[in-house]
Formats: C-alpha cells, sequence, structure tokens
C-alpha cells in the first residue's frame, strides 16, 4: 500500500515524455502523504462495483436530488446530506486500505492498466451503458477506481507511518480520507487531473464525495447432513 519509488520513477518517465500538462513538483513534493509503502493484511471483504448512482441513494433517501448529475445511473455526490445517507445506509465505508486493495486488484503499477499515463476514457461516471461499464473492469470486476473522490472510514493522516499493519481504519477527529476525483474535473482542463486516478493517490475529504459501500463476506454455513 502507498505510492513506491518504482511508481514515481513512471511518474518521472510520463514527464520527460512531456506527457504531463504542468509542472509536477506538487505531486512530487506530496508524495509523502501516501508513503511510506507498506504491506497490509487485508481480509476478505465485499465492495460494490461502482460507487452509488443516485437510483440506489434514492432507495434509502427517496428525496435526494443531485443537480450535477445527468441521470439515475450517474454516480451520486453528497455535501450535507452524507450524514443523513450513512445512518441509514445498511453498509459501511471502506478502510483506506480496502480502497487501494481493491483499487489496485492485484497490481503494483500506477493504475490496473499500467504505469502509462491514464486517459479520460478510463473516467466512468455513469453505468447506463453496460457494455462500456464491463470493458472498464479490473481483475476485481470493479469500475471507476479514481473518477469520483470516493469517501473512506478512515481519518485523514497525512502519511502512512505507524499506520496499522491491517486494514482497520485510522480514526479520530477531523476530516476524512477520499480516494479518486479524476471525473469530477471532467472535461479535464490539463491539469494533470490524471494524477487522481492513481491507486496510491489520496486527499482530505471536500464537496461532492461519492460513497462505495462495503460488507463483510457472510459466513459460510455446513452443508446440511
Amino acid at each position: 500500500m502507498g505510492l513506491s519509488d518504482a511508481e514515481l520513477d513512471a511518474v518521472r518517465a510520463i514527464e520527460r515524455a512531456d506527457g504531463t500538462d504542468d509542472d509536477l513538483e506538487p505531486f512530487f513534493a506530496g508524495a509523502v502523504q501516501a508513503r511510506p509503502v507498506r504491506e497490509v493484511r487485508v481480509e476478505p471483504f465485499m465492495i460494490a462495483r461502482h460507487p452509488l448512482t443516485v437510483a440506489q441513494v434514492r432507495h434509502w433517501l427517496p428525496e435526494y436530488e443531485d443537480s450535477f448529475a445527468d441521470s439515475a445511473s450517474s454516480t451520486a455526490r453528497f455535501e450535507d446530506d452524507l450524514d443523513d445517507l450513512l445512518a441509514t445506509l445498511p453498509f459501511r465505508l471502506p478502510s483506506e486500505a480496502e480502497w487501494e486493495y481493491a483499487a489496485r486488484a492485484g497490481t503494483t503499477t500506477l493504475t490496473f492498466r499500467g504505469d502509462e499515463r491514464p486517459d479520460e476514457d478510463q473516467v466512468l461516471d455513469d453505468f447506463a451503458d453496460e457494455e462500456r461499464t464491463a470493458a472498464a473492469e479490473n481483475a476485481f470486476g470493479l469500475v471507476a477506481m479514481g473518477s469520483a473522490n470516493e469517501i473512506c472510514a478512515d481519518v485523514w493522516i497525512p502519511h502512512f507511518a505507524d499506520a496499522p499493519v491491517d486494514a482497520r481504519p485510522r480514526t479520530g477527529e477531523g476530516p476524512h480520507v477520499v480516494r479518486g476525483g479524476a471525473g469530477d474535473l471532467y472535461p479535464w482542463q490539463g491539469c494533470n487531473e490524471w494524477l487522481l486516478l492513481l491507486s496510491a493517490t489520496r486527499d482530505q475529504i471536500h464537496d461532492f464525495t461519492a460513497v462505495r459501500p462495503v460488507a463483510p463476506v457472510p459466513p459460510v454455513r455446513n452443508a446440511p447432513r
């Protein structure tokens, strides 16, 4: 878990190939926020294929409205109504370690697609087109990891020093961690928004937060004899 030296080298290679839109020194200076790299023990869990859509949220919050969504199949974003959703949602938020594990899907590269610069076609914000949605799946069958600002259960701490070796969320007072957000800046304005698609990119919570629910794996029942 975390932004590795190899991944930093991959970003440098993109920079040398003139694949960046602007100066990347702020990114490299902020890389400490996703370090040190460490191994984390993640227990089995179930996570939603994509962030909750407007239609799905209305199952729990019938009065929910999203003026920024193009359709009911678009990703739902939350501001003041986030607490209302979390109070009624029968699932939990992913820990930051669970989110990154899900995003990486067994890879150690910048994204699950490799170390190349991600393109805008990797952003997915609407799930009505099943063919396109299926084509965007990673090895775990998950889509849109990195597209929306997805809130995690962890409180924001600007590094991984002394973080637990398992996937428990870090708790305390203050803002939560969000992962992703490249789709919230779509269409891209040429400000290196692609960096938000990286599996290790992390930030503090801000407006228009999306939710990707998590649930425990049901216990295996003994077959009748």
